[in-house]
């Protein structure tokens, strides 16, 4: 920064001072002096009555005025600078033809000047930064950044102030449109959204030929917040806005026409009814179950038509591991799969104890499950077809089973042509009783079903 006193200013300010200030400095303290004759006089006395003297301490005192004005004008007439970051950038280009990548959204802009002009253009800036492209064709330019400036009197810096910018041609194409979701969990979990419909099929996409290439999917997005009043029916939503997709569900940047479409969503609420099943864990030390009453027989389960129409029942689990005598259990149902909502989320088990009876049943058939394509199986023995079954449990439920209620059966996964020996299961539908078979294993033949 240059500063205002060159050598005749300097000069002409000296003459000044020296008329205004020396000169009368130096008169007050001859004065002062000539105050103190006639008496004894000190060392001051002495020194203030020096011609020399007083030319120095004038001198001094003059300078150091001068050096304060000095520093005042140098402040005031010094050069400021201010940033204005994030400033829009505009591109100026004929945007039905072209396509126009490597302009950013925005840029900083320094301003640089005297202080009260700076203070003035920050406070009226520009409304944005120019870059002018429209004398341009397809390719690859270099261009400068324009900024309009509102104070002449200060220097505007753009950051970045050069360009790299690519043109392209703009191209169409016409790309299938569906549809996703989102915010499902803001849905009552009573409802279901069982379809939507938009009021199109198809949209046109625009943009560089290389992207138009990689947009694999459009989808308009229907938003369950859009959903202002959630109740089974239909919901029109307008403003739905599309977005496109390269094959890797990553969003490609490409001109959509329309930008928004209307879609129509019903809402039902698919409900099922089904019993709670009981069911238990771990060994009772010495003891049968005599009763499990639920404070509840069946629940109300929700959810989408496809997903409750496998659901038989929803489970209860109680640990009856080295339980000795009646006990009352609180417990949480299980939530199949694909279930929204249920009616209740937990009931009270009931558990009474018996002395232990033990029941043999006979000739119980075995079934064999998972047999390959093209194969059949055949037990090597009698004694290999049938069995009996030995129940545990208590008299009051065992003198109401018979075989029907008895499943025994092989699992006969990744068996081949040959014989093999295979281990015995049983089950049953009574969760108080305990199943197990007079024979471990048995021995069986697999062959060709020719």
């Amino acid at each position: 920064m240059k500063k205002t006193s060159n050598g005749n200013i300097f000069k002409k300010i000296f003459r000044v001072f020296d008329k205004l200030l020396i000169t009368p400095l130096a008169k007050l303290i001859l004065g002062t002096g000539n105050a103190f004759k006639g008496g004894n006089r000190s060392g001051i006395d002495k020194i203030l009555n020096k011609k020399q003297s007083l030319l120095v301490i004038s001198l001094i005192a003059a300078c150091a005025i001068f050096f304060a004005v000095d520093q005042k004008i140098t402040t005031l007439i010094d050069d400021s600078a201010e940033v204005l970051y994030n400033q829009p950038v505009k591109a100026i280009y004929n945007e039905e033809l072209y396509v126009v990548e490597g302009v950013p959204k925005t840029a900083d802009v320094t301003i640089i000047g005297r202080k009260e002009d700076v203070y003035l253009a920050k406070q009226y800036p520009a409304d944005e930064i120019i870059v002018d492209l429209k004398d341009l064709k397809a390719g690859t330019h270099k261009v400068s950044a324009k900024y309009k400036q509102s104070v002449l009197s200060v220097e505007y810096k753009i950051d970045p102030s050069t360009l790299t910018v690519v043109i392209y041609e703009k191209m169409s194409a016409n790309r299938e449109l569906s549809y996703d979701v989102i915010h499902k969990d803001k849905l009552d979990s009573k409802l279901n959204i069982e379809s939507v419909t938009l009021n199109r099929d198809t949209v046109i996409i625009k943009g560089a030929d290389y992207k138009l290439e990689k947009v694999a999917s459009v989808k308009a997005l229907v938003d369950v917040e859009s959903i202002t009043s959630q109740k089974v029916g239909s919901a029109t939503l307008e403003d739905v806005p599309l977005v496109a997709y390269d094959k890797d569900g990553k969003i490609v940047d490409v001109e959509i026409v329309p930008e928004k479409v209307q879609a129509t969503v019903k809402i039902s609420s698919p409900s099922k009814s089904v019993p709670i099943k009981i069911e238990t864990v771990g060994e009772l030390d010495n003891r049968a179950i005599k009763s499990l009453t639920p404070s509840q027989y069946n629940v109300v389960i929700y959810g989408p038509n496809k997903s409750l129409e496998d659901i038989e029942y929803v489970t209860a689990e109680i640990d009856v591991d080295k339980v000795k005598e009646d006990k009352k259990y609180t417990v949480t149902l299980k939530k199949p799969t694909g279930v929204r909502e249920m009616s209740i989320e937990k009931i009270t088990v009931d558990m009474k104890l018996d002395s232990i009876t033990t029941k043999e049943v006979t000739g119980v058939k075995i079934n064999s499950i998972n047999l390959g394509n093209g194969l059949k199986v055949q037990a090597l023995s009698k004694e290999d077809s049938n069995i009996t079954v030995i129940l545990k449990g208590s008299s009051s439920v065992l003198k109401t089973i018979d075989s029907s209620s008895i499943k025994a059966y092989i699992d006969l996964a990744d068996l081949t042509v040959g014989d093999h020996e295979v281990e015995i299961k049983v089950s049953g539908t009574d969760n108080r009783i305990v199943y197990s078979s007079n024979l471990k294993k048995v021995r069986i033949r697999i062959s060709k079903d020719n």
